[in-house]
């Protein structure tokens, strides 16, 4: 996995989410970008429970549970304020067995699923971001195949994006300021998702304005 940045992209005015990322697509086709089948990423929510609050004195953290069809004999486990664990699949199966200790947030999980393009040594994710049924945004991710530190590629990065998100092109993402010359990893992308999913739900919990 090469360098990443995931950003959101505004609804188009007078457009639908849908509306707007077939408008992406059309755009990334007519550069040359060839669409290399389809992602996902997903995001579950738990607190912490009872027994896990009192055992560290600690007031109630979340662990966020997340996947990517990059990587899908990986399952990342992220901690609120805290490190990223990568683990195998069956993660999944041991929250099960924690739910006295992590308990589910029902309802609260994000994904967002859509196409994915080839253009040159770029890797294009244009994404619908959904909580429930709804759609609630728009996920862009681009990632810089042959390179593996952000400080020597994010200026051709910015100069790509420009091509088909014009104005809306993202500034650098916070974990590039982390470590700009260490090197990227995986962990680092689910980073990047789980600030974006997290701006959604408070996007969602305000009043909706212009999102359909």
């Amino acid at each position: 996995m090469g360098v990443t940045c995931v950003s959101q992209v505004p609804v188009a005015e007078g457009k639908s989410v849908q509306q707007t990322v077939e408008m992406l697509n059309k755009k990334l086709e007519q550069l040359g970008a060839v669409k290399q089948g389809n992602f996902y990423v997903d995001c579950e929510t738990y607190h912490a429970g009872a027994p896990a609050i009192a055992n560290s004195g600690q007031s109630q953290k979340f662990l966020y549970v997340m996947h990517n069809s990059e990587a899908p004999l990986s399952c990342f486990a992220l901690f609120e304020n805290g490190p990223c664990l990568v683990a195998d699949p069956n993660f999944d199966v041991l929250m099960v067995k924690l739910k006295s200790y992590f308990q589910n947030a029902k309802g609260n999980k994000v994904e967002s699923r859509g196409a994915r393009y080839q253009y040159c040594d770029f890797l294009v994710k244009l994404g619908t971001i959904t909580m429930g049924s709804s759609a609630r945004g728009i996920s862009v991710e681009v990632e810089y195949c042959p390179c593996i530190v952000a400080n020597d590629c994010w200026n051709l990065m910015m100069e790509f994006m420009q091509s088909f998100l014009s104005s809306h092109v993202p500034g650098a993402p916070a974990v590039f300021g982390v470590k700009p010359d260490g090197i990227y990893s995986p962990s680092d992308t689910m980073v990047q998702y789980l600030e974006l999913f997290n701006k959604v739900r408070k996007q969602q919990a305000a009043p909706s304005t212009g999102m359909r």
